[in-house]
């Protein structure tokens, strides 16, 4: 007997019918003996509902009343899915993020675990229940509604697995694996039967949508055994994420990740001095905006420099005005910042063991007459931010390039 937490994406409970085919599946595993923790997504649609109404009454909602708002999303799923599997004869009990006791920090709207409480979890489990949790969302230590962050129900999946020391993890979703790229994009994309822990953090990090970033790290970090599944297919392995490289089966570059969600902001003529990279990104920090990728280049005169970095795109306004604020006491001659941008990367932990990788994207890059703006580079990936109307051509001259059709 296993103890396996599941996770559900909001396609794949997106109707009464869906879920119901969920419990289907959750009751087979119950059949074969094991221990089932589901964790489930708002219903398709639901989060973007609610958000949608809160816009209708503050242009900027309130982060706290947010909160409350859009974790009803995944209460109604925890009981519709509950009752789902009690019409099946099964004992289910749901449980929303308050109630495990999954406490967080008070950053509304992309609030980070700190603990989980699996006491109640256990005894359920223990006493035959399914136990049916929602995702993407906790309570901090005054007693606040929080959440996650959008994907943050797979941060919750992987956490409780971690909690309960789950023996694996699987995320379903609308996908039956992790692909080298997005099929929507590339036909000939292909389906991986294994990658590394680095190279889906990697993946993650820099746009793909299987996995929430948190979740990976999660998993690495407590070595949650992870497998990415299809709701919608019977069988399958999907893709098991690893903790060992193997150097003879692994391909020089797993995968292309994307994100369109770019932008980015230069300040032009700061005094080139200590402290001054601080000066321009601590009030940016302040204002829990995340910051990507980052230039500095030194002017020709030696006394000032030229500063670029990237920010999600919908944080682009808010840091834009921010800067603005201070450009005159930072000394800047100028802000301006372009909101239609988009990284493309290279991952692929054979990278470690083979040159001349950057110099064939950069050459494939420039054939099709698409201008690299910002390079960033690790062990495992290569990431240029380009210009967003050349995103999808990109991908599709670079998967080629590097033959990734004929990954395993």
């Amino acid at each position: 007997m296993a103890l396996i937490v599941q996770k559900y994406g909001g396609t794949s409970v997106g109707s009464i019918e869906r879920i119901k085919n969920v419990a289907q599946r959750v009751a087979r595993f119950k059949a074969q003996g094991h221990q089932v923790v589901v964790v489930v997504s708002a219903m398709t649609g639901e989060t973007n509902r609610l958000i949608g109404l809160a816009k209708e009454i503050q242009s900027h909602p309130d982060p706290r009343e947010m909160d409350v708002l859009v974790s009803t999303g995944e209460q109604v799923t925890i009981a519709l899915l509950s009752m789902a599997l009690m019409e099946m004869g099964l004992k289910a009990k749901s449980y929303t993020g308050a109630q495990v006791r999954i406490l967080t920090d008070a950053a509304h709207t992309k609030a980070r675990i700190l603990s989980i409480d699996e006491e109640n979890l256990r005894r359920d489990l223990n006493a035959g229940h399914v136990v049916v949790v929602a995702g993407f969302q906790g309570v901090d230590e005054k007693g606040n509604i929080t959440t996650l962050g959008r994907g943050g129900s797979d941060t919750t999946g992987v956490a409780l697995a971690a909690a309960l020391k789950a023996d694996e993890c699987q995320i379903y979703t609308d996908v039956d694996g992790v692909y080298t790229t997005d099929p929507r994009i590339v036909p000939e994309a292909r389906k991986l039967k294994t990658i590394t822990f680095e190279e889906m953090l990697e993946m993650a990090s820099l746009g793909s949508k299987v996995l929430q970033i948190r979740s990976v790290e999660f998993a690495g970090k407590y070595k949650v055994k992870l497998r990415v599944l299809s709701s919608f297919e019977e069988e399958g392995e999907g893709t098991l994420i690893t903790f060992e490289e193997d150097a003879m089966e692994q391909p020089i570059i797993s995968g292309i990740a994307f994100n369109r969600d770019e932008a980015k902001i230069t300040v032009l003529g700061v005094p080139d001095r200590p402290g001054i990279a601080y000066a321009i990104l601590g009030p940016v920090a302040e204002a829990n905006i995340d910051v990507d990728m980052i230039i500095q280049n030194v002017g020709a005169d030696g006394t000032t420099t030229d500063f670029t970095f990237t920010v999600h795109r919908n944080d682009f306004t808010k840091a834009m005005e921010i800067l603005k604020k201070v450009q005159s006491a930072i000394g800047a001659r100028e802000v301006k910042g372009d909101d239609k941008t988009a990284k493309v990367s290279l991952v692929g932990v054979g990278m470690r063991s083979h040159s001349g990788i950057a110099s064939n994207m950069f050459k494939t890059l420039a054939a099709e007459g698409i201008n690299s703006q910002m390079i960033s580079t690790s062990e495992i990936k290569i990431s240029v931010v380009i210009d967003e109307k050349y995103l999808e051509l990109a991908v599709r001259v670079l998967h080629k390039a590097f033959n990734l059709e004929q990954a395993a």
